[in-house]
């Protein structure tokens, strides 16, 4: 019965996927516009304590500390800090980077979760999928250029981000075999508010009335993202929604054309094509795998 209430919510859950991951990028335009008054550390903060409150306002019915109990707190805590630090070079990113381009170097995690998944999680991962691993990889490249004229250094820092990241997901999984998804996310929001709270001192800026507008509403972006993301999960197959990931640099390019006046060149949307092939490729290849015992 369970399974047919979810066929009947498909089109739900992938909307609730396109809308939760567009609230993302409301976010990281947040932090561009936070940039101008504010440094990478403090704004790290006030998307970790503003989640963190939303977080406590949303699981209130439940015991907080019940629920963030787990017989491998080591696990959760790196996986945490991985989070907090991807988090912090994707923040770090975004004070030079367009959009765009940013989320653009950050798609390549998707695939490095493929090749992590071999030696942390013992899967197999066949000559077809390493291949297309591989050129998501020069995708990136072209995007980053290395040594071109023009390229700004912190083009590194997404890709930086892209691998803390994909690890964390790794790990995530591992921790989702014997705790449930909220003590993943009270874990995450507590290690980030914690950290953050301890360095934030010494690069205080007191913000005004719009800095913490602005500040609020990165925190809820994010929060409102997540829980939406959860929420298209539970009514619509991962497989199903998986694909439309890559809608998030298309919302990209309209808020860094439109607020930002910044487009991706022709190198980075070239780039941009290549990892999102080389990406629904290894989508493609797990779903057949799903099915059969080819592990190529």
């Amino acid at each position: 019965m369970e399974q047919i209430e979810r066929q009947q919510n498909i089109s739900k859950g992938i909307a609730l996927f396109i809308f939760g991951l567009a609230f993302f990028v409301v976010g990281e335009a947040l932090v561009k516009l936070l940039h101008d008054s504010y440094g990478t550390t403090q704004i790290v903060w006030s998307r970790y304590f503003f989640h963190f409150a939303l977080t406590c306002l949303f699981l209130s019915r439940g015991n907080i500390l019940a629920q963030a109990r787990s017989a491998r707190p080591w696990l959760h805590a790196s996986r945490s800090i991985l989070m907090l630090v991807a988090t912090a070079f994707f923040f770090a990113a975004l004070e030079f980077l367009p959009l765009a381009d940013a989320i653009a170097v950050a798609f390549l995690a998707p695939l490095l979760v493929t090749a992590f998944s071999i030696p942390l999680l013992k899967e197999t991962v066949g000559w077809r999928r390493w291949l297309a691993v591989f050129i998501g990889f020069g995708g990136v490249m072209i995007i980053i250029r290395p040594g071109a004229d023009g390229t700004h250094w912190a083009m590194f820092l997404p890709l930086i981000s892209a691998i803390c990241y994909a690890i964390y997901q790794i790990l995530t999984r591992i921790a989702s075999r014997v705790d449930h998804a909220n003590t993943n996310l009270i874990w995450t929001s507590i290690i980030g508010v914690s950290v953050t709270s301890l360095l934030v001192p010494f690069v205080w800026v007191t913000p005004d009335i719009l800095g913490w507008t602005y500040m609020f509403a990165l925190g809820a972006s994010y929060g409102v993202g997540h829980y939406l993301l959860i929420r298209s999960l539970e009514i619509a197959p991962a497989s199903v929604v998986s694909p439309f990931l890559y809608t998030q640099v298309i919302f990209a390019a309209i808020l860094g054309l439109l607020i930002f006046n910044e487009f991706p060149d022709p190198w980075t949307l070239l780039g941009l094509l290549i990892v999102v092939l080389s990406g629904l490729y290894i989508w493609q290849r797990e779903l057949k795998i799903a099915n059969s015992a080819d592990p190529n």
